[in-house]
């Protein structure tokens, strides 16, 4: 769940930055982006430490 969340924030970020490099007005400003990076990271990082904790308990 954490890692599809991360996913869809990425694809969020990725599509944002395609808009502005094409000309467009992205929907984020540089603040914006790095909230969102920041996001990312954190549920990239939970989603890891979670499927770490699981994998740990059932050894």
């Amino acid at each position: 769940m954490l890692l599809a969340l991360a996913a869809a924030l990425f694809a969020v970020f990725a599509i944002n930055v395609t808009i502005g490099s094409f000309g467009g007005t992205p929907f984020f400003g540089n603040v914006g982006e790095m909230i969102l990076l920041c996001a990312v990271s954190i549920m990239f990082t939970a989603a890891v430490l979670r499927r770490e904790a699981s994998e740990r308990s059932g050894k």
